[in-house]
């Protein structure tokens, strides 16, 4: 695999060649078809940490999950790529240090080709071979003005054929069950879609979402596009609510509202008293991310994707009330 052809920069003692070292990891698709255990697969997702507090909380939560057997875990990368470095060595332990299968994601906003190919070199002398490839939010406001790089490329289409022209590589890329904030309608976000799978993309994991159908409609969507790419797995993203302000949380992190009925509800929990009472928030929302999983296995999804923030207690219980058979309770919150 070349990696260094097109890099703003050389290493003269680096080889221009590397051996293939990611080509026996499993890829995404295999894991989930492999999978063994009760239900459906599950898979987490964690941020890279700010701070060495965050980094130490990330390991305990990663050590949990280990114990739990997930198909696959994913790293995020930061808007912008502002946690580029972090992300890349800890998405390299994760490959290196644990029996985890790490996915790391890979954003184009901000970066240029040349540096694009650089990162997935890293991603490769680590071992890692499954990458998620996005399009990537502009710096400081996710919703603002998405501008290209001058010498990057403009869709997310564009860089799944990148990283599948460097090598062994397997691709994942996002949709949208309520189609992406930029995209005019429905059938063009589809279009996007359906086009990133045919450039290589072997699956795709969903933004997060509270309404079952809106999955179920993607789905639709795509099959009805596209029958050969609609075979590919669509991975439902779940969050657990656990207090008000994860609400407004995943609000910022989806970009869409939290559907009025699940804010009833969540609202209800926390009572009419000065203060929230946090404790049946909490379990209102573990409540909720165990229905809709329930909904979305008994609908066929291929797995259930969930976002941690880095904590993996919430996502256990969701697992244990489907029956997963968590063994050891969690150490951290």
């Amino acid at each position: 695999m070349d990696f260094d052809n097109g890099r703003e920069s050389s290493t003269p003692d680096r080889p221009a060649q590397r051996p293939s070292i990611v080509s026996n990891t499993p890829s995404v698709v295999q894991s989930l078809r492999t999978h063994s255990g009760n239900g459906v697969p599950f898979s987490v997702e964690f941020n890279p940490p700010r701070d060495e507090a965050g980094e130490a909380r990330l390991w305990r939560a990663v050590r949990e999950f280990e114990r739990m057997h997930p198909a696959f875990v994913s790293m995020t990368y930061g808007a912008g790529g502002s946690t580029r470095d972090r992300t890349v060595r800890i998405t390299g332990a994760l490959a290196q240090e644990t029996t985890l299968l790490p996915v790391a994601h890979l954003t184009a906003v901000g970066h240029s080709i040349a540096e694009l190919r650089s990162l997935i070199g890293s991603y490769a002398d680590s071992g890692i071979c499954n990458v998620l490839v996005l399009r990537g939010d502009p710096p400081g406001d996710p919703l603002g003005e998405w501008a290209k790089h001058p010498r990057g490329v403009e869709y997310a289409e564009e860089l799944v054929r990148i990283v599948r022209d460097l090598g062994d590589f397997h691709v994942g890329v996002a949709s949208f069950p309520q189609g992406h904030h930029r995209s005019p309608d429905l059938d063009h976000d589809t279009h996007h879609l359906a086009a990133k799978l045919r450039a290589g993309a072997e699956y795709s994991i969903t933004q997060m979402f509270f309404d079952v159908e809106h999955y179920l409609r993607l789905r639709d969507r795509v099959i009805a596009m596209d029958p050969i790419e609609g075979a590919k797995p669509i991975i439902p993203e779940l969050m657990p609510i656990t207090s008000l302000r994860t609400v407004a949380r995943a609000e910022e992190l989806s970009g869409r509202p939290v559907p009025a009925d699940v804010v009833a509800r969540l609202t209800r929990a926390a009572g009419t008293g000065p203060e929230e009472d946090r404790a049946a928030v909490r379990a209102e929302g573990i409540q909720i991310a165990t229905e809709m999983a329930q909904r979305l296995t008994e609908e066929g999804a291929p797995c259930l994707h969930f976002i941690t923030l880095n904590f993996a207690k919430a996502t256990s219980e969701v697992l244990t009330n489907l029956g997963y058979g968590v063994s050891a309770a969690p150490l951290s919150a």
